[in-house]
Order: structure tokens, then sequence, then C-alpha cells
């Protein structure tokens, strides 16, 4: 078996210099990692390895760096459990972040950061328009003609939007907005929840030479919230897909921007020799249209990475920098415009696929590549629910503190896989524990560990986990009272805050426009 090496933070960062692969990754839980760890690290915890890290770093010959925040504990975990997976180049950072801020060298905080420091850097570099909201509402009382495009997913939409606004998420605006906003005279109004998405957006639409005069809301929902109005919430309209007129000009307008940002095409032939190769260099395929043009049918291998999201979130889908990047849509232009920002951000080998569903495809909603996935012993939502009288029985839910706060199993516990103790320190002994989590997934892999830890323990799965419960009918709540950790598994948005929620969004907007600055400080981020 192949032993990990300890690198120190000095080698590490020639490593991120040197244009080779490198997948750097930050061990520690969400909320944790949230407050301090180095820009290109890619936040996998320790918690969820197995679910997500065959998807981010799928070659098994990656060059992997994993880091925590001091004491190793966490990476040291991770490296052996990688290597147990047939990963064969893997090394630990010695000292963690602090060894890393010790050393002299920059430290960020929040998630995303690359992304948003890009949105930062596309607004100063093109000086992208901007209205704020007071002069949003002005326009919006003279009834003046404007379309307001909300470039989130739906389901961010849905919680919070600008009174009028109508969704269309990131890449989807080049291929929509003929059709939302035929009329060239028609003001067009980009808006996210922050920044990063209205600038990035806002600034496809004026690179695709559309004739609209085009801005972006400068701070976005937020900022609309500061300003003391009040936005929207339950909204589900979303634009229309473009008819034969509107798609023709889509196409045209993405293939002047694939030119001038030096897309380049491939076909499938090319796309089956780099899979032969994908050995010895890392491939991702990502499928940038929405779920459900993905799940009606796509390539076969693809991922689904609806475009928007992949520019303003990358880590989340591609861990290893320098890898080969091909993006799959049905006609060109939503491809062709994720392509033309992740080549700005420094994704050299980003491409766009020819024809790419002109192909045997398969249908299907994207399902996780798991590592060392074993079923434990379950018990139905039935027998459960049967069962929660007896004294003898505990739940433990691991689901995301967010997700656990919205609903769960009446008297369920919530805790974190990494701090298993924690949570067995709130079990009383001789009870069988029941796990769960939102689709059953993340409990079997708590119940092997468990297994593996504490073997006279009673443990059994709540099969599918607690969505079968609440498909089931099963009373839920929605309190936050039984928690056996600190709940930083993941990091709160700023209207996800219990109190302080103005001022929480206030200092995440401040904090997205010093990102630029601290960017240039750290110097490894290659933006054009």
């Amino acid at each position: 078996m192949a032993a990990y090496q300890t690198v120190p933070p000095q080698t590490v960062k020639a490593m991120l210099r040197d244009g080779n692969e490198l997948a750097l990754v930050d061990v520690r839980e969400q909320g944790v990692y949230f407050k301090a760890h180095l820009l290109f690290a890619c936040c996998i915890p320790i918690s969820h390895l197995e679910l997500r890290a065959s998807d981010l770093i799928p070659r098994r010959g990656t060059r992997v760096v994993l880091c925590d925040g001091k004491d190793e504990g966490l990476a040291r975990t991770a490296a052996e459990r990688l290597i147990d997976f047939g990963y064969s180049d893997v090394a630990v950072m010695s000292g963690g972040v602090a060894a890393w801020r010790d050393a002299g060298f920059e430290v960020f905080s929040g998630v995303n950061v690359v992304s948003k420091a890009f949105g930062e850097y596309v607004e100063h570099r093109y000086d992208t328009p901007r209205i704020t909201a007071q002069q949003l509402v002005a326009k919006q009382e003279a009834r003046e003609n404007m379309i307001i495009l909300d470039s989130r997913p739906m389901q961010e939409f849905h919680n919070v939007s600008i009174p009028g606004g109508i969704d269309c998420p990131g890449a989807e605006l080049v291929y929509r907005v003929f059709d939302a906003a035929p009329d060239p005279e028609t003001l067009v109004v980009v808006n996210c929840a922050g920044r990063t998405r209205s600038i990035i957006g806002a600034q496809s639409l004026i690179n695709a030479g559309i004739p609209n005069r085009v801005v972006a809301l400068k701070d976005g929902t937020m900022g609309w919230q500061l300003a003391g109005y009040k936005p929207a919430s339950g909204e589900t309209q979303h634009a229309a897909a473009p008819g034969a007129a509107g798609l023709d000009k889509a196409k045209a307008a993405a293939a002047r921007v694939a030119e001038k940002f030096g897309v380049s095409e491939i076909d499938h032939e090319r796309l089956q020799r780099w899979q032969l190769e994908s050995e010895q260099r890392t491939l991702y395929v990502l499928d940038v249209r929405t779920a459900e043009e993905y799940a009606q049918g796509h390539l076969p291998g693809s991922r689904h990475a609806p475009g928007g999201q992949l520019v303003q979130a990358t880590d989340e889908y591609v861990a290893t920098r320098h890898a080969r990047i091909v993006l799959v849509d049905n006609d060109g232009v939503r491809a062709r415009m994720t392509a033309s920002w992740l080549r700005q951000m420094g994704w050299d080998d980003a491409y766009v696929m020819q024809d790419a569903l002109n192909h045997d495809l398969q249908s299907g909603d994207a399902t996780p590549n798991l590592l060392g996935y074993r079923q434990a012993e379950t018990l139905s939502a039935s027998e459960l629910n049967d069962k929660l009288q007896q004294a003898d029985i505990a739940v433990l839910d691991f689901a995301s503190s967010l997700e656990y706060r919205k609903q769960h199993i009446p008297g369920a516990l919530w805790g974190v896989r990494s701090r298993l103790d924690e949570a067995l320190a709130h079990v009383s002994a001789g009870q069988t524990l029941v796990i769960t989590s939102p689709d059953g997934t993340l409990a079997h892999y708590v119940a092997n560990d468990l297994a593996q830890t504490h073997p006279a323990q009673p443990v059994k799965v709540l099969d599918g986990g607690t969505r079968t419960w609440v498909d089931a009918g099963l009373p839920v709540s929605s309190s936050a009272q039984h928690l056996t950790t600190e709940a930083n598994d993941v990091w709160y948005k700023p209207y996800e805050q219990a109190s302080a929620v103005r001022e929480a969004m206030q200092g995440y907007l401040d904090w997205e426009v010093n990102l630029v600055n601290q960017i240039e400080r750290d110097g490894d981020a290659q933006f054009r």
C-alpha cells in the first residue's frame, strides 16, 4: 500500500505555481473551513469524503495535498482513506492553515472564494454597469420599460427575490434573453443575492452584444433589503426556453463570445481519445444545461453542473487544477458562454464539445460516485415510528445543521460524522441507535464507522433516510434543541442567520468587495 507524504507550506506554494495537476483539499467541516483557508483549497469535509472525492478528484493518480486547521489529525485520517480507495499520490501539509499563515502566506475566509474574487475582478476590469436598489425602485415606480432577470437557481429565487423579477440562472441568460426581452429598448437588470452572479450575468449579456442596455443590481437582494425594501418570496416564474428566432440570435451571440475569448471546440472522437487518456490526465465532462434537461438525456459519464453555478462555485464541481474540462449542452450557447468565463478564470483547458448530444444518451438524475459504500442493517419509517415510544431507541440525524433545523424526526439528536464521540456522549447505555440522513446514504457510512469503533453497539439505518419519513406523512420537528456538537458543519448565508441578519449581509458584501486586494497580495490567481 502506498504511503502519504508530509510536505511543508512552502512546497505546497511551489506546487500551486508549477503548472501541473494538483487537488488541494481542506478536509474540515465547511463552517470551520469558512473562517480561514488557503485560496485554492477545495472543501471536502472528511465527513463526506467518500461521497464527494471521486466526482471532484476523478483520477486516482492525481497529486493530492490535504490540509486541516493545525494538528493534521483530520488530514492524516483522510489521507489514509484516500490511499485505501486507490489514490496513489497523496500528501498532508504539515501544520495546516496555521503553518501556512505563519509562513507569511495569505489566508482567506468565505466559500467559493476564487469565483467570488473573479466576479469583483470582472467588475473592475470591465466597469460593468450597475444600478442601486433606490434607482431600480424609481424606475419601477415610473413604469419604465425594463425586465429584472434573477441569475440564481430556482430554489434561491423562490426563497427571496426582487419584486417583479424572473428567474434566469447564469448561463441561461444569453440563451433566453432574446425572447425574454425582444424589444431592444427594454432595460435588462440582472440580480443575484449579492454581487458575483449579478456582475457575471450582466457582463455575459454585454459580452454577447445584445442590443439592450444591461445593468447589474448593485449588491443584489441583500442590497435591496439593506436599502429598506421588502423582497418577494415564493415566486416561481422562469424565463421561457427560446423560440427558433431567439435561439438563432443566442447561437450567433455565443459564437462571437467564443471567438473573442479563444474557446476551442472538440468533436466526439477527440473526447473518446481523452477518455482513454483519463488515467494520465484528469478529465471532467460537465453538462451545463438545466437539471430537467440533464435528466431527460445526457452523455454517459457526464456530470450535471449548471453553467452559472459552475462559474459561481467552480470548486464545488472541479477540484483538480490544470485539468481538462469539456462542457456539454445541446446547441453550444450555454457551453460557450460558460467556457468563456472559465478561460478568463485561468482554466486554459476548458473546451466545448460539438454536437455533444447527437450520440447515445442515458436518462435519469445525476448520482454520486461513492467510495467504499456498504449497506448496513435497515428499518423502515413505519417500523421506526412504532418503536419511537420505546426508551431504548435513540435517533441520530447526520443531515446538515441547516437541514436538521428545517425538519427532522421529533426527538432526533443531530451530529457530525467526524465527531461521533460527541454524539455518542448524548446516548444512554443500552439504547439501539437508528441513524438517518437526508437520503440515507451518509447514514450507512456512519453505521459502518460505528461497527468498526463500537462493535457491541446495536445500530440500524432508517431505510431511505429522513426523506422517506417525510414522504410517509409522519410528524417532523423544526426545533434545534438536540445538537450534540457545534453547528459549524456548513456556512450559514447571511439570511440564514438566527440573528443580526442585516449586519451579516453588510459584512458579506464588504468581504466580497475587498477580495480583489487580497487576491493581488496572494499572487496565485491568473485572471484575465
